[in-house]
């Protein structure tokens, strides 16, 4: 960004790219202004069992979200396990089926959509999903999405430094983040929730995701063009 002429700017990202945001607030503090996130995981919820002492302090959402994060670990977390150790198997399948890259993938925007028990074109309109599994399909990509997950289970750790840049987050009625584990490692100053819109929030619920993110940025860009 700095190359292109931009001194301070911002970054914004949901589920792989809330895990990216973060990292650029950290090795670039000089320039970026700020970071907002959705669809926020690691760094924002609890690794492991949560003891009876710390759940008694839970609100009913958060308790909500960790209940959402319990069912998610023990029955939708089985496509990341095959991709975090075997892509190059699945990509055969899915790159020689279309229907099974279909299927691969519309699983996903029903599970994590919202409301997750209804189907997904509910949720987005059905042109939206098949373009999106076309890109997949036609660019034979089946393969290189799935060495994401190899290549970040076997690559080294993500920054562990707590990272001092204005973070604001936005979680959905599909989230899971819980802000007492994201102030843990996140300079967290705004922090919306919202009853509808899920993982996709961009595609579910632009209008929510971009006048969050505008109402995060609106008081950094006067920072921003003070510097």
């Amino acid at each position: 960004m700095k190359r292109l002429g931009y001194e301070r700017y911002g970054a914004q990202g949901g589920d792989w790219g809330a895990f990216v945001s973060p990292e650029l607030g950290r090795v670039d503090p000089d320039h970026v202004v700020g970071v907002h996130v959705n669809a926020a995981t690691m760094g924002f919820i609890p690794f492991g069992p949560v003891g009876a002492e710390e759940l008694a302090t839970f609100t009913d959402a958060e308790k909500l979200r960790l209940e959402r994060r319990n069912n998610f670990m023990a029955d939708g977390y089985g496509y990341f396990q095959i991709q975090a150790t075997r892509p190059q198997t699945l990509a055969y399948g899915l790159t020689d089926s279309p229907a099974g890259q279909l299927a691969w993938i519309v699983e996903k925007f029903k599970e994590w959509s919202h409301p997750s028990e209804a189907l997904p074109e509910v949720a987005i309109d059905r042109d939206h999903i098949l373009t999106n599994v076309m890109l997949y399909w036609l660019t034979g990509t089946a393969g290189s999405s799935a060495r994401t997950y190899y290549e970040n289970m076997h690559s080294a750790a993500w920054a562990q430094e707590p990272g001092a840049t204005p973070t604001g987050v936005a979680v959905f009625a599909e989230d899971v983040a819980i802000r007492r584990y994201g102030e843990r490692g996140n300079n967290i100053v705004h922090w919306s929730e919202f009853g509808r819109g899920g993982h996709f929030a961009a595609m579910e619920a632009p209008d929510l995701l971009i006048g969050d993110v505008r109402e995060f940025f609106r008081p950094l860009r006067g920072q921003a063009s003070r510097s």
